[in-house]
């Protein structure tokens, strides 16, 4: 298949309430409102193509984008490809779920995101700590720095309030995640957890929300999470 015979698939697939939904999150024209799960029939037959990967993130529409972390080779992209493709990801749905989700897949994932995390720039921050979170929920805790992701959760519980606010939403995620997924910091996480107390984000349009990493690490807990690893990374 072609990128002009998948454009043509996915808008067979759109439908207006998603689109709305989509949309209503911060997604922009042009996209048709595919759900994630109405892909899984195209991929299948497509596999992992990297070349048509490029080409359908390169037409901005947010459905081909979203196809094209799918098909992605997170192995074939260089760090000039993730920053090429995060310069491109206008709002966290890509930036979140798409690019840092292909960056998790990659030998440089930690390397990349930690540039991320340390640019001050919105959606770069939140794609590098949401990276983390796919990472710490996918590989063995082995293949982490235990020195590394403790000083990690120290300047989270020193700058996320004041960080920009969907950076908020990843590092407070990413509290909880080592909380549940990576155990050689489960009570670092609930003690920093604790500390950081509830995070005030203001949503556009929207009443500000509050996170809390402490009721979540203690409802994964309740309900014998602890130690969760998603067995993909990618959908």
């Amino acid at each position: 298949m072609n990128a002009e015979m998948v454009m043509q698939e996915l808008e067979a697939l759109g439908k207006e309430r998603t689109k709305k939904i989509y949309m209503s999150n911060g997604a922009r024209e042009p996209l048709f409102g595919v759900a994630t799960g109405a892909m899984k029939p195209i991929v299948k037959k497509i596999k992992i193509n990297q070349a048509l990967a490029e080409e359908l993130y390169a037409t901005g529409n947010y459905d081909a984008m979203y196809f094209a972390g799918i098909i992605a080779d997170p192995k074939a992209m260089a760090e000039a490809d993730f920053d090429r493709w995060m310069d491109a990801a206008y709002f966290y749905m890509l930036s979140d779920y798409v690019v840092a989700v292909t960056l998790a897949e990659a030998d440089i994932a930690q390397e990349v995101a930690d540039k991320w995390i340390a640019s001050g720039e919105e959606l770069r921050m939140s794609g590098g700590w949401s990276c983390y979170c796919w990472l710490l929920g996918n590989r063995p805790d082995h293949e982490f720095s235990e020195d590394k992701i403790a000083k990690m959760l120290e300047k989270v519980k020193h700058t996320i309030h004041d960080a920009p606010e969907r950076a908020k939403y990843a590092m407070n995620q990413f509290i909880y995640t080592v909380g549940i997924s990576y155990l050689p910091l489960h009570d670092l996480a609930v003690e920093t957890a604790k500390e950081v107390g509830p995070v005030e984000v203001n949503q556009d349009k929207k009443k500000s929300k509050l996170l809390n990493a402490s009721e979540t690490i203690q409802k994964a807990k309740e309900k014998g999470q602890l130690g969760f690893k998603r067995k993909y990374v990618r959908c």
